[in-house]
Order: structure tokens, then C-alpha cells, then sequence
């Protein structure tokens, strides 16, 4: 039997959210184009186990409600986790929390994002590197945010493949098979205009335009096909 790809779910949509759009594990599998028997969830923020990178054929790791600078114990676990996966060369692609454990498990620093707080959907320029998972797309493409802290510096070693004006580590690539992603790109248009809303009252408060950042909310295919692809490449390994 073919092994599965792991979804590492370090966190859950907010209920308002989750009771409309359905969770992470439900996004990520509908972006990756994968039938749910190809999927293994693990809740590790509900300190559920994590397999042994021999028993899967990659994971992703979701974005959390939770900081990675708290250090919680399940955080901690999941980073030593991913630092034996990386030894044992299984595909991963971080996304936003998972970004940030990923730099943070292979030795960059997490901290607030120095302007505060990106939302909403954002262009991303690429610097040029060339890059087997971004090859074809476009110098520059928009994507949806929604985060607080950010890699503030990259792990030694590590590729900077792209940024947003907030935040100039997008895209980070630390090795053939691991790389992440500060932006979501499983996100739908309906996701982000629900995290606008939700987030609504903190917004105002922090001096964003929401109806601004409202209008301002489109598809991202660039950035929805990045997970299609690595799952894609990740199951036929």
C-alpha cells in the first residue's frame, strides 16, 4: 500500500470559520488534490504521535493560532521531529507556523514582524533563484497572509526564494527536499475574507483599512499549485 502523504496540524480555524469552511486538514488535502485515504492527519497541538518519517511520503506542516517563540512542548516535539525527518530526506513544506518551526527546528530565529501584523492578500515577488518547485511561475504573484511573528533570520544555509513587502522571507527553500512558505497557500478567496472579518475589531484597532483589504482579496492559483506539486512529487518518490 502506497504510503500516505502527513499533515502535521499544529492548530484549527477559528470556530466561526471552521463551521462554514471546514479545517486546515479539509483545505490542505482540497488544495492538494488528494483523496482522503492519501492523507494522515496528526494533531500534534493535541499531542496525538507523530508516525516515523519511514512510514510516510512527506508532510506539510499547517500555520497554528499558536507562536513558535512560546516554545510549548508539542511545538518542541514537532521541531525535533522534523529535524530527524530532514536527516532522513522526506519531502516537507511548511506553511506560516509551519515556515517558522521549520527555520526555527534547522536553526534561523523567529520573532514579531517588525511593521506588525500581514494580512490579507499580498504580492509576492520571487529574487530569481531558480527552483524545481517554483519553476514556471510568474516573478511575481499574489498570496494570501494572515501572521504576526515571521523568520527574521533564515536558517545558515538556506535559499530566500521570494518576499512580500512585509516580510522578507516568503519563500525559504533548506535543502533538495524542504522548503516553506510564510504565506498560505491553502487558502480560498472565502478563507481569507473570513480571516479579515474575524480579525475585523484587532484590525481597526491596529490601523488597517479592512474594506481596503476586503476588495483587495483574489484568487491565488500561483500560490495554490506550490502544494499540488510538492504533493504530487512527494507520493511518487
Amino acid at each position: 500500500m502506497p504510503r500516505p502523504l502527513l499533515i502535521i496540524q499544529t492548530g484549527e480555524a477559528p470556530e466561526p470559520i471552521l463551521e462554514k469552511l471546514g479545517g486546515f486538514a479539509h483545505w490542505f488535502r482540497a488544495s492538494m488534490r488528494l483523496r482522503p485515504e492519501q492523507v494522515r492527519v496528526v494533531r500534534v497541538d493535541a499531542s496525538e504521535k507523530l508516525p516515523k518519517p519511514k512510514e510516510v511520503a512527506g508532510a506539510v506542516i499547517t500555520g497554528s493560532g499558536a507562536m513558535v517563540t512560546d516554545r510549548e512542548r508539542w511545538s518542541e516535539d514537532t521541531t525535533a521531529w522534523l529535524r530527524n525527518a530532514m536527516d532522513a530526506e522526506l519531502p516537507l513544506f511548511g506553511v506560516c507556523y509551519g515556515h517558522q518551526l521549520m527555520a526555527h527546528a534547522f536553526g534561523g530565529t523567529v520573532g514579531w514582524l517588525p511593521g506588525g501584523r500581514e494580512i490579507g492578500t499580498q504580492p509576492i515577488a520571487r529574487n530569481g533563484r531558480n527552483d524545481v518547485l517554483l519553476d514556471g511561475m510568474p516573478t511575481n504573484f499574489p498570496a494570501h497572509t494572515t501572521h504576526r511573528q515571521s523568520v527574521i533570520e533564515a536558517p545558515k544555509g538556506a535559499q530566500v526564494l521570494a518576499r512580500s513587502s512585509a516580510d522578507p522571507h516568503q519563500i525559504l527553500r533548506y535543502s533538495s527536499n524542504a522548503i516553506s512558505t510564510q504565506f498560505h497557500p491553502e487558502f480560498g478567496v472565502r478563507a481569507m475574507r473570513a480571516y479579515l472579518r474575524s480579525r475585523e475589531e484587532a484590525l481597526l484597532e491596529e490601523g488597517h483599512d479592512v474594506i481596503a483589504l476586503e476588495r483587495e482579496v483574489t484568487a491565488t492559483p500561483e500560490a495554490r499549485a506550490l502544494l499540488r506539486r510538492f504533493a504530487q512529487t512527494a507520493l511518487r518518490r
